[in-house]
């Protein structure tokens, strides 16, 4: 918990920014529509289902900017193409990144080698500092907040194919990044360790 803290304290760096990751499913539902005898639409209780996505989120908490890709699944080789598309697109100038994340058992570092030569696998590997949240500790990834702010705004209602997921995503997406909407993180290590005393041990 304390190496996280310390990590979102440190300053704005372009050269090495501090990002967090993140990831939800959402279920593709169909609804159906009828008009009642007041000529009203209204919503049926019947639906029909069409399988479920993966939003991964992205969050850049100091520069305010967020990247959401919309995904088949959450395995190890999807994240490795998330983190290497970032490492080839948004973030090709940075020398590294540090990458906050928690514990999901599909955050394999080593999935990079079962996915490129090794010597590419290690040019990836270098550009990214790994910190990861602990057990029970999701709280802690601002990942997490941005997906429960995309689940507010635009999420909590039925959406049926993949292609209007997506767009609905990319309009949220490009309308909170033009309001930059940072992350105004204020919980510190001395903060911890005073209202979160029993996690500490007793010397």
């Amino acid at each position: 918990m304390e190496k996280v803290i310390t990590v979102y304290e440190r300053a704005y760096d372009e050269k090495q920014p501090v990002v967090t990751l993140d990831e939800s499913p959402k279920q593709l539902i169909e609804s159906k529509l009828f008009i009642g005898k007041d000529g009203i639409k209204y919503q049926d209780s019947i639906y029909t289902r069409h399988g479920v996505r993966d939003i991964y989120m992205v969050f850049e908490l100091l520069a305010g900017k967020r990247y959401c890709f919309v995904e088949e699944n959450h395995n190890r080789f999807t994240w490795v193409k998330i983190v290497s598309q970032l490492l080839d697109t948004i973030y090709k100038d940075c020398r590294k990144i540090t990458l906050v994340e928690d514990n999901l058992s599909a955050h394999k570092p080593s999935a990079f080698y079962e996915v490129y030569q090794p010597e590419k696998a290690k040019a990836y590997l270098d550009r990214i500092e790994f910190v990861f949240t602990p057990t029970h500790g999701s709280w802690l990834n601002m990942a997490e907040i941005e997906l429960s702010v995309l689940q507010r705004d635009c999420l909590d209602r039925h959406i049926a194919t993949e292609a209007e997921l997506i767009k609905q995503v990319k309009a949220w997406q490009e309308s909170r990044n033009k309001k930059a909407v940072k992350a105004n993180w204020q919980f510190t290590n001395e903060d911890a360790r005073i209202k979160l005393k029993k996690l500490y041990p007793t010397i």
